[in-house]
Parts: structure tokens; C-alpha cells; sequence
């Protein structure tokens, strides 16, 4: 989490005499600024500063220096970033969190499973995140533990956590969420288990594609179906195709999950030919990222009844940008075609 858009150019020298002499605007700029440093030869000065800068009396330039000691990647910066866990402003400890997780330094593990434990709301729900990404396995125990958190966004982020390590043993944990009192924690509970092939969350899943505030939760809502994998899922995905408030990104998707699954056979031709519809008809919409979605969709979904609509995409100006993902759909449709059709 940065205060800042990228950063502008300026010379390493500049940046660190900026980070120790200048205003705090200009303190957390350089700070910000840093996190570009990559590879180069004065990276062990820049980082040096970064960690003095983590106890700066101004906490946009902790946060700063936080979120680009996580960028350049050095182990140097744990222990500080450990420290910052507990600091008193939340985006500085958020970023600490972050940080930590994206080094995966197994010192990093135990700061933040205290924080876990112990920590404000927001360094907790962050601490549920990047514990997976230093230790999956070892993550577990402490992940489970906590799943009774008071703050049901701290709880959201542990259930997605148990889904994304991928450790059989979480089916009975998030099982018990599905009965939560939160629309939130139900949903994301129910992704998890998809995600572990497990199908109890089925109707926590159906109800998020009915979601019209939070365009995330229908498509992360399509993929868990598509995850499950039966006719039933694909029956649900096809009642979110036509619907006038709904995303059409979503709608898009679903329409290449309902296609994907038809495969297996057992869904209705009229679900079928409202994918194909959908599908055909993001063709000839008129955002570019609608179109492209509609192509990478037909690249895994579509047969020889979209062959015709590409290429015809593909000579015409709402194909120019998208004409290298056109081509390689109709080249995967190819692939699939049955030898003499």
C-alpha cells in the first residue's frame, strides 16, 4: 500500500539525502522511490536507509520505507520489518506484514503468527495472508487457530488462506463457516472448499453470483462452480447469463465455464446455446478488455461455430490490439476439432 504513484525518476543520491534531510513529503517520496533500486551496486546503502527510515517519526514515510524494503527483496530488512508489526499506524503495519510475506524469510514466520494472534484487525487479517506465502504447511495450525477471530474480515482472509494452501485437513474448519453470520466469510469459506474439491459451500457459491455491488464476488463465484464442476454448477452459471445488472466480466466468464463444463455432458442445450450467445455477442462490445475476455474465453470454450465470428473479429478495426489472442483461440479451436469435421 503506497501513498504515491510510481515514482519518478531521481538519482539514488538524490533519494537518500532526500530520505534523511528532507520534508516528509519528501522523505516518503524518496522512500518510495527506493523500492526501484533493483539490482544495482549502491542496493545495501539503499536498503540500509530504508531500515533506518522504519523508525522515521512520520508514518507515511515508515509505510513507504515498509512497502519498498518488500520490493527490493533482501533478507537484511526481517528483523526491522518484524519490529513494525506492532507499530501504531495501520498501513505501516500492513505494509510490515506484506513485506514479510513477500521476502518468505522463515524468520518473518513466528512475528507474524503473534500478530495473528495478538495483533490490531488489520495487521491480523494481513498476517492471515502472508503466513502461507513464507510457510504453507507450517501455516496451518496457526490458521485454524485463529478462525474463531472476532472481526469477520480477518476471518474471510484465514478461509481463503486455508483454500489457497491446499491442506485437506481445513475441510471441517471451513465447513463450520458456512453457518457464520457473515454473507462475506460464507462465501469465502465455500470458495476455500471448492478449492479443495469439496462441494458443501455450493449454495453460498450460487448466491454470490447474484451479488450486483462487488463485481469481484460473481467471477471469483463462477470459477469455484466451474472448480466443483458439475451440471448443477453450470445450470446455476447460466441463470447469471442476460442478466441486465449484471457484470458483464462475470457474465463473460460464466458463459466460457458453462461451455467448458458441457463437455462433460448433462447440461441443457439451452444453457449451452445462451453461452455460445453470450460469448458471440462480447465479440461486438465496445470495450477492447470485453472483447479480449470474450476471445480468451472462446480459446478454451469455443468449437467450429466460433470460428466464423474470429475470424471476422480479426479483419475489423474492434480486432486491432487483440489480433495475437485471436489468432491463438482459433489456432486452440483448431486443436480441438475432431479429425474429418
Amino acid at each position: 500500500m503506497s501513498f504515491f504513484p510510481p515514482a519518478r525518476t531521481i538519482t539514488l543520491d538524490a533519494a537518500l539525502r532526500d530520505l534523511r534531510e528532507g520534508t516528509p513529503k519528501a522523505r516518503a517520496l524518496a522512500a518510495h522511490a527506493l523500492g526501484d533500486v533493483g539490482e544495482s551496486p549502491d542496493k545495501e546503502r539503499a536498503i540500509a536507509a530504508l531500515i533506518a527510515a522504519l523508525d522515521d517519526d512520520r508514518a507515511e514515510v515508515r509505510a513507504e520505507a515498509a512497502g519498498s524494503l518488500g520490493e527490493i527483496g533482501d533478507d537484511a530488512a526481517v528483523e526491522a520489518l518484524s519490529r513494525r508489526l506492532g507499530d501504531g499506524d495501520a498501513t505501516v503495519r500492513q505494509n510490515a506484514a506484506i513485506a514479510l510475506g513477500t521476502l518468505g524469510n522463515p524468520k518473518g514466520f513466528a512475528p507474524l503468527a503473534e500478530a495473528l494472534r495478538e495483533g490490531a484487525a488489520d495487521v491480523r487479517f494481513q498476517a492471515a495472508t502472508s503466513l502461507p506465502e513464507i510457510d504453507p504447511a507450517a501455516a496451518y495450525e496457526p490458521l485454524v487457530a485463529a478462525i474463531g477471530d472476532r472481526d469477520a474480515k480477518v476471518v474471510s482472509a484465514i478461509a481463503l488462506s486455508l483454500g489457497a494452501i491446499r491442506d485437506g485437513r481445513a475441510v471441517g474448519p471451513l465447513a463450520g463457516l458456512l453457518e457464520h453470520g457473515d454473507a462475506r466469510v460464507r462465501f469465502d469459506a465455500a470458495y476455500a472448499l471448492a478449492e479443495l474439491g469439496d462441494a458443501r459451500g455450493r449454495a453460498a457459491l450460487a448466491a454470490g453470483l447474484d451479488v450486483t455491488d462487488d463485481p469481484q464476488r460473481p467471477w471469483d463465484a463462477v470459477t469455484a462452480l466451474e472448480w466443483l464442476g458439475a451440471a448443477e454448477d453450470a445450470h446455476a452459471m447460466a441463470r447469471l447469463l442476460g442478466r441486465k445488472k449484471a457484470d458483464p466480466n462475470s457474465q463473460i466468464h460464466a458463459a466460457g465455464a458453462v461451455l467448458r463444463l458441457a463437455g462433460k455432458g448433462g447440461v441443457p442445450d439451452a444453457d449451452v446455446a445462451s453461452a455460445r450467445a453470450t460469448l458471440l455477442a462480447g465479440l461486438a462490445l465496445r470495450k477492447l478488455p470485453l472483447r479480449g475476455l470474450a476471445v480468451q474465453e472462446l480459446a478454451t470454450a469455443g468449437g467450429p461455430w466460433a470460428v466464423e465470428p474470429l475470424t471476422k473479429l480479426r479483419g475489423s478495426r474492434k480486432g486491432r490490439g487483440i489480433e495475437a489472442e485471436i489468432a491463438d483461440a482459433l489456432r486452440q479451436i483448431a486443436e480441438r476439432r475432431p479429425q474429418g469435421s
